[in-house]
């Protein structure tokens, strides 16, 4: 494992991926300094509040959500435990910039497919071509592939539709199927919101019913 060259190839990359936000990278680098203290094994565990405190995130839900679209977009291979006494497994891929297995050179890596730029860019092209109706039909198929609502798909195809398939309006999408799983994420956050402000809103309303009035004229009838 050669430090200097993997940094080269994943700045690299980082600069031609629009998708990523500086959370994105700075958990990267938390968890690329965490497999050079482990001597670059091919897997490792982590422990989230190490991890976190290191990328200097402070939200649990913006960490799962980082760490899903890092493995999503094939940064890394993400295993959650669901043990609390042991941590999440994480695999890095090489990406040195001599190295002929880096990430988007077409390969499998433990069994999962690797997808180059190129063929990613051909999808994209080939999807960004398609009359609406089939580009409709095809986030319908895949929103359901991935266990969630048909409204969340007609609402994702009627946003991008509406401003011309481009990244915060501006960049142009580079793989519309990675940026349906971080709508789905995000979905998710906001449900989990409502729920909090929603159970928020219950108890302040449970506390004001057990409140009595104070001004109270007792002699006047009930």
């Amino acid at each position: 494992m050669n430090y200097i060259k993997h940094l080269n190839g994943i700045f690299n990359q980082f600069s031609k991926d629009t998708r990523l936000n500086p959370t994105h990278i700075s958990l990267y680098v938390a968890l690329f300094q965490f497999w050079n203290y482990n001597r670059f094994p091919n897997e490792f565990y982590i422990n989230r509040e190490e991890v976190m405190k290191f990328s200097k995130i402070g939200s649990n839900t913006t960490y799962h959500r980082c760490i899903k679209e890092l493995s999503h977009w094939k940064y890394i291979l993400y295993k959650p435990s669901h043990n609390p006494f042991k941590g999440s497994k994480v695999k890095l891929f090489n990406f040195s910039t001599s190295d002929k297995q880096a990430l988007y050179l077409d390969s499998t890596i433990n069994g999962q497919a690797v997808v180059s730029n190129i063929n990613i860019n051909k999808h994209n092209i080939n999807f960004i071509k398609l009359e609406a109706i089939a580009k409709e039909k095809l986030i319908l198929d895949f929103f359901k592939k991935e266990n969630y609502p048909e409204l969340e798909a007609k609402k994702f195809f009627n946003h991008y539709q509406g401003i011309g398939w481009k990244v915060g309006g501006k960049a142009k999408m580079v793989d519309w199927q990675a940026t349906a799983r971080s709508w789905m994420l995000k979905a998710e956050e906001m449900n989990l919101s409502k729920k909090i402000n929603s159970n928020n809103l219950l108890l302040d309303q449970n506390q004001d019913n057990l409140h009595t009035n104070q001004n109270k004229k007792y002699n006047e009838p009930l």
